[in-house]
């Protein structure tokens, strides 16, 4: 059997046709070309359009069908992989109603900080995992109270995955993991929030119906068959968020297992079997996609929002006819530490791990008389894995200590000179494999249409492509030391100016 894999990306959509039986990918095709934009009405606010997400993934589809490696009518399943804690929200005849707030927008920030206070820390803590914080609940929330007009016209309430699930099916379905990451699911009673949908006065019917991870969410569209190749009927059997997807696709699923991304954000993603949470909400426990109530799976999931979104504008702003390979060299020329220039990568709306401050980007130190672009590519790529060196000690301080990292070769990770500054600065090993979010999506499918005997038994041909140790541990962690002191006090400043900004009201 041949599995079709969708992954819904920021930029853009991936797609992988996977043969079931080598579990080799046949093909993969991008679109579109060019990153996709997103649409900023307002400092902090993120939106896409969903309709222009399926316009997307149709044309992925058919691109993939032109490389005429496989057969179209041969795929037997599809996966999605989606860009997660995204709203989308759709009338009763399935017409979409606004465009998606997607997850780095920061506008439901304090809706969701009310909302812990309201409902309580000991019960979101005990039965969320998490503080409504930013996340699908909240801008929910936002829209009910900024745009009745939308909000009135809701019948459902869905993650981007379950949207694209909708198109290909017809069906609106979702399952335990995509509503724990929207704040909607409470583990305690393990059923939808009671608390959360009580405290914003949402009626239980916008919540889809719930299927497991791995499951038939609907069967494929005669028409939509007909438009994309594909044989009538076939089931999407399989839908996660990007993150859990990715570790999925790594093999990651059993507690202490760890995977990392660095896309247009920066994930490391640990499994746990404990329903314990941060105490400040930094870093933030879903149910996996392995999850049940009977074997409790959780991710615990530190994100950083603007990491591959500052690498990409630091070469388009100071030499856009680079290519990454070649700014990844020109970087490799300077020392570590960047002499003294350093990098705050936080230009990408609020960031959780910071308490949900909006810090933005800063370049500090710079010398005109010392620094080149070169010292600015290898100081944006040195900030990044330092953001992610900070967000790993707080999951240390959860319990989360990884001997060992997975990752797929893509995005920062083809860097040397990133994955090299992520080993030393976190000093964990980092195994990267030739492997990504649209593979995973399409292996998923053939777990949910039982294509294999188990998760694991997807992975069985997965290997390593290669292992980065930590070698330069000592330079490392004292340009970190520096880096994080630039970050504390930048912390401090932006907590006083928000203080002097709310006292002049």
């Amino acid at each position: 059997m041949l599995l079709l894999g969708i992954d819904i990306g920021t930029s853009s959509i991936k797609v992988s046709v996977v043969d079931s039986a080598s579990q080799q990918c046949l093909a993969s095709a991008q679109y579109p070309d060019k990153e996709v934009s997103i649409i900023s009405h307002q400092p902090g606010w993120a939106e896409q359009s969903p309709e222009t997400w399926w316009e997307h993934v149709q044309k992925a589809i058919l691109r993939v069908h032109s490389s005429k490696k496989y057969n179209p009518l041969a795929i037997g399943a599809i996966g999605i992989a989606y860009q997660m804690h995204g709203m989308v929200v759709v009338d009763k005849q399935q017409n979409v109603l606004r465009d998606a707030i997607i997850w780095c927008d920061s506008r439901a920030v304090a809706i969701g900080e009310q909302a812990f206070a309201a409902i309580g820390p000991e019960n979101c803590f005990s039965k969320l995992l998490n503080s409504p914080g930013n996340f699908t609940a909240s801008k929910l929330a936002w829209v009910k109270k900024n745009e009745p007009a939308v909000y009135e016209q809701i019948d459902k309430v869905m993650l981007p995955g379950d949207f694209i699930s909708m198109k290909l099916t017809g069906e609106i379905t979702t399952n335990i993991s995509s509503l724990s990451e929207g704040i909607f699911w409470d583990f305690e009673t393990n059923d939808v929030s009671a608390d959360v949908m009580n405290y914003f006065g949402f009626n239980r019917s916008v919540i889809p119906s719930i299927r497991p991870v791995f499951s038939i969410y609907g069967e494929l569209k005669n028409d939509i068959a007909q438009q994309l190749s594909l044989k009538p009927g076939i089931p999407v059997s399989y839908k996660a968020g990007d993150q859990p997807n990715n570790a999925l696709s790594l093999n990651v699923l059993n507690p202490g297992e760890v995977a990392a991304t660095a896309g247009t954000s920066g994930v490391i993603y640990g499994v746990s079997d404990e329903l314990t949470s941060d105490p400040q909400s930094r870093v933030n426990p879903f149910a996996h996609v392995n999850y049940t109530s009977a074997s409790k799976r959780l991710g615990v999931l530190l994100c950083i929002n603007g990491t591959g979104i500052i690498n990409r504008w630091t070469k388009d702003t100071f030499d856009s006819n680079l290519s990454y390979a070649e700014m990844n060299e020109e970087a490799r020329q300077i020392a570590i530490g960047s002499d003294g220039l350093k990098i705050l990568p936080f230009g990408n709306g609020a960031e959780r791990m910071l308490n949900n401050r909006i810090i933005g980007a800063h370049i500090h130190n710079i010398n005109l008389n010392k620094h080149t672009k070169a010292h600015i590519f290898r100081a944006t790529q040195e900030g990044i894995a330092f953001a992610f060196r900070y967000g790993l000690d707080i999951m240390r301080s959860n319990g989360m200590h990884p001997q060992i990292i997975k990752a797929g070769m893509a995005n920062l990770f083809l860097s040397e000179l990133f994955t090299e500054a992520f080993v030393n600065a976190t000093g964990v090993p980092v195994e990267l494999y030739k492997n990504d979010g649209s593979i995973g999506a399409a292996l998923g499918a053939g777990i949910g249409v039982k294509a294999f005997a188990s998760a694991s038994d997807a992975f069985t041909n997965l290997l390593p492509v290669k292992m980065v140790e930590p070698t330069n541990i000592d330079a490392y962690e004292s340009a970190y030391q520096h880096w994080e002191e630039l970050l504390n006090k930048q912390s401090i400043d932006n907590e006083q100016k928000e203080t002097v900004c709310q006292q002049s009201f």
